[in-house]
């Protein structure tokens, strides 16, 4: 790339600059190429991201603006955002750069996200400070929204200047984006990513996804520069043959070299000279503004540069005009300008005198002070300046703005700087607004909210040990799995905390600590003393979370309506905490899930989902619950179609545990339908295998039935034996892996098994007797109760036995409301009738088999259900195996028609046809269409 000759229709950009010159796209044909496949592909509903990198002026824009070119001709609405250098100092910086872009449909779109709308000039700030680490995910969640809404090329330029923030929006967009029309174009600066940069690490850990491309643009060779320097408008050999010398293949190098030898500068031997040259030609005050917006940033607001300069109107005006003539500044929005090139505001500032940078900086921050909103450019003026104790008020400010826009590793930089500067500011409490220890409890909860818990640990720690540290440090160190050291937390936070909500809080952590340990004897008394606490105290949020404690061990107790009433009591009224109303409501749809009561649990999940969506918290942790609680409540209800819906959602290129965990899920309906997509998400999955234990659990629980599914049960063994061996013996989740594995025993059909038959039996009813949901500790639920009686029925088949009562007893203990599983039960239950000799039973039980597999659309269980009617000579029932859609795909196939006539005929898409004719095929137990229209003209099926 990059070393080929230029050859006939390769794309042409028209940029007109200052000068009116046309500068080609050269040489860059097949990046073209690739990223407008990426393009076209998001069209189609498959979202791409392309990360374009290479040196500075390469060619990255030029490429980016021509494939803008192409996506408004395919009808993409197009947003381009730049990050600046400013470090961290204005957290989503590009994207509320982008968002300044949208118009018409996606003007509107963004009006009805308010969310969005803070960021951009004038937007109002959330309403209430927060540190619950939510308003990130807000943010995110209303982002993907956005995005959905429409095909949308997003490109976010100049990433090695990202902060934090876009640097994980970039990373949450890459991994969530499935199936939207949405292309992601990041282009970033090679020779600036130093060794440790921070973007380093995100670039390797994207271009491992599939979906993501990445793009280096390599120097153009002579034969191109001399090309591209004559599009130009270069006439001179000599000077284009110096250029093409000294430029190495950048085409900015050697656009700029052009530039500057056709103004009759000087040619220096670097870039900066260069650059610099160009500066020199400017008058006294155009040289005196260009210096004032290199201090202030890549941009300059338009007031704010004048009065920094101290120039009159009419002379500023002149100076301005002067400066976007030669193309070093350029017009950017209404009232503001935006340099050219990065570097040439890189050298300019670098030029400065360190005395005049000093003044200049400072001069920016007093003008700052009389604005609005300007925090985070104050610190970073503040401190360039060498003003701690402006820096360090600016920085408290910052993070607290950052903490509203939804920006915790922001709001974290910037209380931890002021933590830094703490002790070098006299008077540092009185400026900050806030004491010492209170403002480390802030920058750990926002390094907690960021996601980096240890950091919040460790901060923590270095605190002198008071009630309300104790009691964060306790909390956290529960999200870190420190449960001892949790425990001695609270129960210090405890001891010495004075009363008032200080103290209600440490009670209902330190009852949260002792719950999840096997203390639990002494939860009721602490979580009680804890609600009579926060209710004096006016405690609202520490209320909530006793009585959430209350109603689990109420649940545990087999109390059920109590914990019901308790949970009722706790989502009656907002605590004024979103992360303690979310989780409230999820315990309440949880304990209703796990007692059978579908409809209830349903509810109340999607009165969650509501206050989740409403708010943009969709990916917030429990935003995040109560969409797996009401995937399963639409699963076991029945519902697939809309569990289906719901796992589209669950991302298959998962990249961190959670997201394995979330992907996990989406296999109970996929393999139950045999989806193809089941093969390439256990291949994601599968590396997370050794590192979470419920990834392992789900993934390899649901790899081993699809195993099953494929008459493979020795693989599925040693699935659930994986699987298992990261469990404690009493955990319930055992009770269903020995079920499958008993299921996979019987499938083999081994009678020298049979000792490995009862040792997995022996495995399953260990948790009913000893367990978390055992009578000691409580009793199982319908669903554990339904899957013992199913590893039950299993073992007696493993032993090659059809008991009927045991699998009758199977399909009752899933008449719950489990519509599947009763499926599943009524086919084995119709296998053990035929075997006792009752036909016209085991023909009722499996037309009712049959029926459901066909609404549910279990194409594995139909499958198997086609098998046993054959065998038993059941085929007169055979039609009420397909759909309605399927016998009318059916019915064309016999025509002899194929998939794109079928699809014209029927108004449907070819792929889905071809998605029909399988399921067809499998119903039928034939490999082939003319099979299939055989069978159906024998049998009757048209």
């Amino acid at each position: 790339m990059g070393q080929s000759s230029l050859s006939e229709g390769r794309a042409i950009l028209a940029d007109v600059g200052v000068h009116g010159a046309q500068s080609a796209l050269i040489g860059r044909s097949a990046e073209l190429d690739r990223l407008t496949a990426v393009l076209d592909s998001a069209a189609d509903g498959l979202p791409g991201v392309v990360l374009v990198g290479g040196d500075a002026g390469i060619g990255k824009t030029r490429l980016v603006t021509e494939l803008a070119e192409r996506a408004r001709g395919r009808g993409f609405d197009v947003l381009v955002g730049q990050c600046a250098e400013l470090g961290d100092a204005l957290p989503y910086l590009p994207l509320a750069d982008a968002l300044r872009g949208a118009r018409g449909r996606l003007r509107a779109e963004l009006d009805a996200r308010p969310v969005l709308g803070r960021l951009l000039p004038g937007g109002t700030d959330p309403g209430q400070e927060t540190t619950s680490g939510l308003t990130q995910q807000q943010l995110f969640g209303s982002v993907l929204g956005f995005l959905s809404a429409q095909p949308v090329l997003l490109v976010l330029e100049d990433l090695h200047w990202a902060d934090q923030s876009t640097r994980d929006l970039l990373v949450f967009l890459s991994r969530m984006l499935q199936a939207e029309r949405v292309c992601l174009i990041g282009t970033y600066r090679t020779d600036d990513l130093h060794r440790r940069h921070p973007l380093r690490r995100v670039l390797a850990e994207l271009n491992r996804l599939p979906s993501v491309t990445g793009v280096e643009l390599a120097p153009l060779d002579r034969a191109e520069m001399a090309d591209y320097l004559a599009a130009l408008g270069g006439t001179d050999a000599r000077v284009i043959g110096e250029v093409v010398d000294r430029a190495e293949g950048n085409p900015f190098y050697a656009r700029e070299l052009l530039d500057a030898a056709s103004d009759g500068c000087s040619m220096p031997d670097g870039l900066a000279s260069l650059l610099l040259s160009r500066v020199e030609t400017l008058s006294d005050s155009a040289q005196r503004v260009l210096r004032g917006a290199a201090v202030a940033g890549r941009r300059a607001d338009h007031d704010l540069l004048q009065q920094a300069s101290g120039l009159d109107d009419m002379t500023f005006e002149d100076a301005m005009r002067e400066i976007v003539s030669r193309g070093l500044l350029r017009l950017d929005g209404e009232y503001g300008y935006a340099f050219r090139h990065a570097l040439l505001q890189e050298v300019v500032y670098n030029d400065l005198l360190p005395g005049e940078r000093t003044r200049t900086h400072t001069e920016f921050a007093r003008l700052l002070t009389l604005r609005e909103g300007a925090a985070a450019e104050l610190a970073h003026h503040y401190l360039a300046g060498h003003d701690l104790a402006g820096a360090l008020a600016a920085s408290v400010e910052a993070g607290r703005r950052a903490e509203r826009l939804g920006a915790p590793a922001e709001a974290h930089r910037h209380f931890d700087r002021a933590l830094e500067l703490w002790d070098r500011v006299p008077d540092a409490e009185r400026l900050a607004g806030i004491d010492h220890v209170a403002l480390a409890l802030r920058s750990a909860a926002a390094a907690a909210d960021s996601g980096d818990n240890h950091r919040a640990v460790s901060q923590l720690r270095r605190l002198p040990p008071t009630a309300e540290v104790n009691e964060r440090l306790a909390y956290f160190l529960i999200d870190t799995d420190d449960l001892r050291g949790a425990i001695a937390a609270a129960h210090a936070a405890v001891e010495a905390a004075p009363g008032g909500p200080v103290l209600a809080r440490a009670l209902a952590t330190y009852a949260r600590a002792l719950y999840r340990s096997d203390r639990h004897d002494e939860v009721e008394a602490l979580a009680r003393r804890a609600l009579e606490t926060a209710r004096a105290a006016g405690a609202a949020d520490a209320e909530t979370g006793a009585l959430v404690i209350l109603a689990s061990l109420a649940a545990l107790a087999d109390d059920i309506p109590r914990a019901k009433d308790l949970l009722a009591r706790a989502t009656a009224e907002s605590s004024g905490n979103l992360a303690m109303d979310l989780r409230a409501i999820f315990h309440h749809a949880r304990v209703q899930y796990e007692n059978g009561d579908l409809a209830e649990a349903a509810a109340t999940a999607d009165r969650g989902l509501r206050l989740a969506d409403d708010t943009g918290l969709t990916w917030s942790t429990f935003g995040t619950d109560l969409r797996f609680l009401r995937f399963l409540t639409h699963y076991v209800a029945g519902e697939w179609d809309q569990a289906e819906k719901v796992a589209a959602g669950f991302g298959i290129r998962v990249g961190t545990p959670a997201e394995a965990t979330l992907s996990s899920f989406a296999l109970f309906v996929e393999v139950a339908r045999g989806l193809p997509v089941v093969a390439e998400r256990l291949s994601w999955l599968e590396p997370f295998w050794s590192r979470d234990v419920m990834a392992r659990y789900m993934g390899r629980g649901l790899a081993a039935e699809h195993a099953l599914w494929h008459d493979d049960p020795e693989t599925a063994l040693d699935h659930v034996e994986a699987a298992l061996a990261a469990l404690p013996p009493d955990d319930p989740a055992v009770i269903r892996l020995s079920a499958t594995a008993l299921w996979a025993l019987a499938d083999l059909g081994d009678p020298g098994r049979a000792a490995e038959a009862d040792a997995f039996l022996t495995r399953a009813r260990v948790p009913a007797a000893v367990g978390p949901g055992s009578v000691r500790q409580g009793p199982l639920g319908p669903e554990g109760l339904a899957w013992l009686a199913r590893a039950e029925a299993e073992w007696h088949r493993a032993h090659g036995r059809h008991d009927v009562e045991s699998w009758r007893a199977v399909v009752e203990a899933f008449d719950f409301g489990f519509v599947y599983e009763i499926a599943r039960s009524r086919w084995r239950l119709a296998e053990a009738l035929l075997v006792s000799g009752d036909r016209a039973a085991a023909r009722q039980e499996w037309e009712l088999a049959v029926g459901a597999a066909a609404a549910l659309g279990a194409r594995p269980l139909g499958a198997a259900l086609t098998g046993l009617g054959r065998r038993a000579r059941f085929t007169s029932a055979r039609p009420t195996l397909l759909t309605t859609r399927e016998q009318e795909v059916l019915a064309l196939v016999a025509e002899g028609l194929p998939n794109r006539e079928i699809g014209e005929r029927l108004f449907i898409a070819q792929k889905t046809v071809s998605v029909h004719v399988s399921n067809i095929l499998t119903k039928l137990g034939v490999s082939s269409r003319t099979q299939a229209a055989a069978v159906a003209h024998r049998e009757g099926l048209l």
